[in-house]
C-alpha cells in the first residue's frame, strides 16, 4: 500500500473510531441526561401517560394524578391550591420543584424499589405506575401556621425535636401550583411567566432558601456558648447602656434605649428575659469570635442539612471577625445569616436535652398497592449543648415567654419556652421579626421558629408580631393528637 492511501486508510480509521465513541457516548454516557432534556418530547409524553403517584399529608393527596381527555392520559392536581405548594412543588411539562422534583424517581414508578411492581405490571397487562411518597406534615399545624401568617411576607417552620419530623412548613406569599401542570404549554408558560417575574417571590421557599440575619434569637447560641464556658444563669455579667464596641467609634445601644439591671450588669437570665443587647455584645466580646462560631457550627450553621428533599440555602457565621464584627455578630447582626428551618432546629435541639436531631420531610414511601415499602427512621445530628446546658436555656427561655419579650406566646396551661427576636437588614428599612420557641417546656412536643419580613419597628417587636403567629401553630400541634 502505497504511503497516500495509507494515510487516507488512517484517516478513515481515526473517523469511524471518533463516530464509534461519540455513538457510544451518546447512547450510553449521556443516555440520563438526554432522557431528562426539557426538551425531550418522547420523554414528556411518556411520563404523562403515567399514572403518578401521590404525596400526602396526613390522609389527604395534597397532590395526585387524575386522568385527562387531552393528548396526555394523566394531569397533575394540587387539591389545596397553595397551602402545601413550597412543599411539593410543582410538575409541569417541562420541570419540576420541591418533593416533586427530589422524589421524581420513585412518583414516576421507576425507582428500583418498585422493579417487582414492574415486573408484576408486566404478567398482569397494567401500566407502570408510581409509588406515594407520605409526608411527616400535619395538616392542621400546617392550616394554622397558613392561617396566623397570613397575608404577611415570612416563613414558619414546626418541628418534632424528639425525631426531627416535620410538622410544618409554610412561607407566604406561595402559589398554586395547578396551573403550572397544565398540559396547554402556553397556558404552563404564562402562568410561571407571572410568578417567576413577581418581585414578591412566590416561588422562593422562604423556610430553606431564604436566609436572615437572626437578630435576638442567636442569642440563645450566644447563650449556649457562654453556658458552655462555665457561666450560670443567675451570674451577673456587663450590661451597659451603651457598650463601645472594640476599635470603633460605633456605641451599641440597647433597643429604645432602656436600661438592663442597674445600667451596669444584670444577671444572664435576666439579660436574655428582656433581651438586652450590650450584655450579649459584651458577653460575644468576652468569649471570642472562634468560641461563637464553633457553637454556632455545632448547631449546623456554616453547612446544610444532609439529604433533605427541599432545596437550602446555608446558613452562615462569618469566619473572619474583629472585636466590633464579634460584637454584633453575638446579637445576630452583621453578617450573620440562618434559614427559619436553621432556627427551629436549634430550639429544638434545647428542647431534646441538646441532642439536634436530622429534619426530616417524608415519612414512608408507598408502592402503588399502598404497602410500605421504607419508613423513616428518626436520625440523630449531634449533641451541640449538654444536657445540664439545655435544662439551663430551657429555663432562661421560659422567663422570655413568662415574663419577658414574648409573653404574646403564653398558652393557657402549657408552659412555653421561646425567644424573640428584631433583626436590622437594611438602612431605612422596618426590622424582620422572629419567634422561636418550644412547647410543653417541661415535655416539649413542638419546636417552631417564626419570621415575619419587615414585622418590626420601634414598638411592634417580634414579640408582638411573630409570637402570637408562633402560639397558634404550637397550639395546633398540641391539640393534633
Amino acid at each position: 500500500m502505497n504511503r497516500p492511501v495509507r494515510k487516507v486508510a488512517i484517516a478513515c480509521l481515526v473517523l469511524f473510531t471518533a463516530l464509534l465513541v461519540n455513538a457510544n457516548w451518546l447512547q450510553v454516557g449521556q443516555a440520563s441526561d438526554l432522557k431528562t432534556q426539557p426538551t425531550n418530547g418522547r420523554q414528556i409524553t411518556e411520563r404523562l401517560e403515567r399514572e403518578r403517584g401521590a404525596i400526602v399529608a396526613g390522609d389527604q393527596e395534597i397532590a395526585r394524578s387524575v386522568s385527562s381527555n387531552d393528548q396526555y392520559k394523566f394531569l397533575r392536581q394540587y387539591p389545596a391550591g397553595k397551602l402545601y405548594s413550597d412543599i411539593t412543588g410543582y410538575y409541569t411539562l417541562f420541570t419540576a420543584a420541591g418533593l416533586e422534583r427530589s422524589q421524581d424517581v420513585f412518583l414516576s414508578g421507576d425507582d428500583d424499589r418498585l422493579l417487582a411492581s414492574r415486573v408484576t405490571g408486566l404478567f398482569t397487562n397494567k401500566q407502570r405506575r408510581g409509588g406515594s411518597v407520605v409526608t411527616t406534615i400535619l395538616p392542621a399545624v400546617q392550616q394554622a401556621a397558613a392561617q396566623a401568617l397570613g397575608d404577611r411576607k415570612g416563613a414558619v417552620v414546626a418541628l418534632d425535636p424528639s425525631t426531627g419530623a416535620v410538622l410544618a412548613m409554610v412561607t407566604s406569599p406561595s402559589y398554586d401550583p395547578s396551573p403550572l401542570a397544565s398540559h396547554t404549554e402556553k397556558t404552563a408558560a404564562s402562568a410561571y411567566g407571572v410568578l417567576s417575574g413577581d418581585p414578591a417571590q412566590p416561588l422562593l421557599n422562604r423556610a430553606t432558601q431564604q436566609t436572615y440575619p437572626p437578630g435576638s434569637t442567636f442569642k440563645l447560641i450566644t447563650a449556649a456558648a457562654a453556658l458552655s464556658q462555665g457561666h450560670r444563669p443567675d451570674e451577673r455579667v456587663p450590661a451597659p447602656d451603651e457598650l463601645q464596641l472594640p476599635l470603633s467609634t460605633v456605641r451599641l445601644p440597647n433597643f429604645d434605649g432602656e436600661r438592663c439591671g442597674d445600667g451596669e450588669t444584670d444577671t444572664l437570665i435576666h439579660a436574655l428575659t428582656i433581651s438586652c443587647n450590650t450584655a450579649f455584645a459584651k458577653l460575644g466580646i468576652d468569649l471570642g469570635a472562634e468560641t461563637l462560631r464553633k457553637q454556632a457550627e455545632a448547631f449546623g450553621l456554616n453547612t446544610t442539612f444532609p439529604d433533605f428533599p427541599l432545596q437550602q440555602a446555608r446558613s452562615v457565621f462569618p469566619a473572619k471577625l474583629d472585636g466590633a464584627q464579634t460584637a454584633q455578630s453575638a446579637i445576630g447582626q452583621y453578617n450573620v445569616r440562618v434559614t427559619p428551618l436553621q432556627m427551629a432546629e436549634v430550639v429544638a435541639a434545647i428542647a431534646n436535652g441538646g441532642t439536634e436531631m436530622k429534619p426530616y420531610l417524608v415519612s414512608e414511601l408507598r408502592g402503588p398497592d399502598k404497602k410500605t415499602i421504607t419508613r423513616t427512621s428518626p436520625k440523630e445530628l449531634g449533641k451541640p449543648v449538654s444536657g445540664d446546658v439545655a435544662a439551663e436555656l430551657t429555663t432562661m427561655m421560659e422567663s422570655v415567654v413568662t415574663s419577658g419579650t414574648g409573653r404574646k406566646a403564653r398558652l393557657d396551661g402549657v408552659s412555653v419556652a421561646g425567644k424573640t427576636g428584631t433583626a436590622e437588614h437594611g438602612t431605612g428599612e422596618p426590622p424582620h421579626a422572629w419567634f422561636v420557641g418550644f412547647a410543653p417546656s417541661d415535655a416539649p412536643k413542638v419546636a417552631v421558629a417564626v419570621i415575619v419580613e419587615d414585622g418590626g419597628g420601634e414598638v411592634a417587636t417580634g414579640g408582638a408580631i411573630a409570637a402570637p403567629v408562633a402560639k397558634q401553630v404550637m397550639q395546633a400541634a398540641l391539640d393534633t393528637p
